[in-house]
């Protein structure tokens, strides 16, 4: 497993959580809708967060195949469930109040299924890679990290589109939507037989 594999990984839920924009909001609507929305999110970005250190954990140099295996598909099954659960309450919070809002709400609700949709495949694959064979176990990791890297890209790119003007600043001001603490180091790993 490579450093790109657990940086892609946790991209999206520190993506979600650093926030940009400072100062003070006065908008009392768009702070009421980020409110609403960092409110209900708490659970899914710690499960995000729980699967990547997991994961990351889990590439130590001195891991099994069979039990980055498992590590894995736990973590693919609690990012599938996550990103769907930040999508449903994204849905239930609403268009955020600002130009285009709606729009933006539709297609960060699309992108955040999609991505819930990707992690489930992801974990069938994972499930399906042949762990007594060290050469052929890490050639599918590869294979899932490429994956892996496209999921982010597009989350990503969706939450960007979010996170921006207003809504970036009045999500910055609830705890719930504050940036998290950095990232654990990230091994070079491949796991070892």
């Amino acid at each position: 497993m490579s450093k790109k594999f657990v940086c892609a990984l946790s991209g999206g839920a520190v993506l979600l959580l650093a926030l940009s924009g400072c100062g003070d909001d006065n908008d009392a609507k768009v702070n009421d809708w980020a409110k609403t929305f960092c409110g209900d999110i708490k659970p899914d970005v710690d499960k995000i967060n729980s699967a990547t250190a997991a994961i990351d954990k889990q590439t130590a140099d001195t891991s099994k195949p069979a039990e980055v295996q498992k590590t894995d598909s736990k973590a693919f099954q609690d990012l599938s469930t996550a990103y769907k659960g930040l999508a449903q309450s994204l849905d239930k919070a609403g268009a955020p109040p600002v130009d285009n809002g709606e729009d933006t709400k539709k297609d960060v609700v699309r992108e955040l299924n999609a991505s819930s949709a990707s992690y489930a495949r992801l974990k069938k694959t994972v499930d399906g890679l042949d762990t007594s064979n060290q050469a052929k176990f890490a050639d599918g990791l590869k294979d899932v990290a490429a994956q892996l890297a496209k999921i982010s890209q597009g989350s990503n790119a969706a939450l960007n589109k979010l996170q921006s003007g207003d809504v970036a600043k009045a999500m910055k001001n609830q705890k719930n939507c504050q940036k998290a603490s950095p990232s654990p180091s990230v091994p070079n790993a491949s796991p070892s037989t």
